[in-house]
């Protein structure tokens, strides 16, 4: 009988474990996080495409948002005003990659390495291993891209939160899947 017990209890402790990774699994989406504030969309898609908050760790947003990194934000003055500033802050922490169910998020945090803190998303590894091939013609010499930055002008999907490669269309040249390079 006590060996019975303890087979159930072994049985019953390692499941356990084993279906809190399913559920884990089951409850993790694709991409990332599709949210957005009106006040963080309406300060920050004034200069460029308002990123969503799980393409970076919150230790990221913590620093990007400190009132001495808005008055320089890569060149130009991005300063809110207090009460907005942590209104956006929190929204964007709240929400970071480290908080995301989200696969790609997950991802972008797992490439991170503890003690760096990438100030922008194109620092991101996992970003940088994803687009380490993409010939200049597509993105540098595309006066439609530019950068790698202007993330929407391929990523059709982007809205959704989507970065699949069968939602790239890449301007000028076509859609990813179908590019022979």
């Amino acid at each position: 009988m006590k060996k019975i017990l303890l087979i159930m209890a072994i049985v019953g402790f390692s499941s356990q474990a084993y279906a809190g990774n399913i559920f884990e699994n089951l409850f993790r989406f694709k991409g990332v996080k599709p949210v957005m504030n009106d006040l963080y969309n309406d300060s920050c898609s004034e200069c460029h495409y308002a990123y969503f908050p799980g393409l970076l760790p919150k230790r990221s947003w913590e620093k990007l948002m400190l009132p001495d990194a808005l008055e320089d934000h890569f060149g130009e003055n991005a300063e809110l005003d207090e009460e907005d500033r942590v209104e956006v802050l929190k929204f964007l922490v709240d929400n970071a990659a480290d908080t995301s169910f989200y696969k790609r998020s997950t991802k972008i945090v797992r490439s991170i390495p503890e003690d760096v803190t990438p100030l922008r998303i194109t620092e991101v590894p996992y970003i940088k291993r994803k687009h380490k091939d993409l010939p200049d013609k597509y993105v540098k010499n595309n006066p439609k891209v530019k950068s790698l930055i202007n993330c929407n002008a391929c990523h059709r999907a982007i809205d959704k939160g989507i970065f699949d490669d069968d939602t790239i269309l890449i301007p000028n040249y076509g859609y990813w899947s179908e590019i022979g390079d």
